[in-house]
């Protein structure tokens, strides 16, 4: 196993040209939320504009437009028409990499609509980050595993995981490399010293976080911050083991700095500078 630590990662930092603009710096889709679960869409768009890339435009309902607008006003908007995702974006050439599942739901409507955008990814080429409930999504309806496209992250929680690839307790990483064989994907198992498992067969180790980060939507913000990254230019590997130290290491500076307990996952967002420049002041 290899450890996933600064030095690990100066290596992979990319750099910004002097001459270059917002367009040089790739184009993120989320589509996260939904009427009832508004903050998902918030927690993994803030993340998102946090990691360099040059746009994020999010894709949800009108709640959490409202909701990520007030929040973070840099981030473009597209309107989904019913109270949970039931429709693909277009055109999706426009975007360098799309997030999907934070705060989605499980509606009838909404699994038709991720697999429209599952296919629609992988005939432009779009590399994706899946989290959350379009896991659970492809975890009814195993047949979209060949859709995604290439150069994707999977990222499931052990529950996830679970429901994708059935395994019994003490068999996990057996669990994650079966999915990596299936979805042909990068795969992020989320836990304690989160592991990151490669096509080749790698399996990176991360360094960084502590059980602060056991809050609900610490997932949605680590997926932003994935998605970003992927659209920034990052090769999935590189990306998924950037986010996933980046993540942890934001959550122990606000665990030294208030113990373990008394933040939430959106002060993460705000504190996700810090380890770009503890990496980049070490290049």
């Amino acid at each position: 196993m290899t450890h996933i630590d600064a030095s690990y990662l100066r290596p992979l930092l990319l750099d910004r040209e002097n001459d270059s603009h917002k367009g040089d710096y790739g184009h993120l889709l989320v589509v996260a939320g939904c009427q009832t679960m508004p903050g998902a869409a918030v927690l993994a768009t803030g993340a998102a504009l946090q990691s360099g890339c040059g746009l994020v435009t999010l894709h949800s309902t009108p709640r959490a437009l409202q909701a990520v607008v007030n929040n973070f006003p840099s981030a473009m908007l597209s309107e989904d028409p019913r109270k949970a995702f039931s429709c693909v974006p277009g055109p999706l050439d426009r975007y360098s990499a799309i997030a999907v599942g934070p705060g989605l739901g499980r509606d009838a409507l909404t699994g038709v609509a991720l697999q429209g955008l599952v296919m629609a990814a992988k005939a432009s080429g779009i590399p994706m980050v899946v989290d959350a409930d379009a896991l659970n999504l492809l975890s009814e309806n195993p047949a979209w595993m060949v859709d995604i496209p290439a150069g994707s992250v999977l990222t499931p929680h052990l529950g996830e995981l679970r429901r994708l690839v059935p395994y019994e307790k003490g068999h996990e990483e057996e669990a994650a490399r079966e999915l990596v064989s299936k979805s042909g994907c990068v795969v992020v198992m989320k836990g304690f010293h989160t592991k990151v498992f490669l096509p080749e067969g790698a399996c990176l180790v991360n360094t960084t976080g502590n059980p602060g980060l056991a809050k609900g939507g610490s997932g949605d913000v680590l997926t932003g911050l994935l998605g970003g990254l992927l659209a920034r230019g990052y090769a999935a590997p590189a990306a998924a083991a950037l986010a996933v130290w980046l993540h942890g290491f934001a959550g122990d500076i606000l665990t030294q700095e208030r113990t373990a307990e008394a933040w939430s996952s959106k002060d993460l967002i705000d504190v996700l500078y810090k380890g770009f420049k503890e990496l980049y002041d070490g290049k």
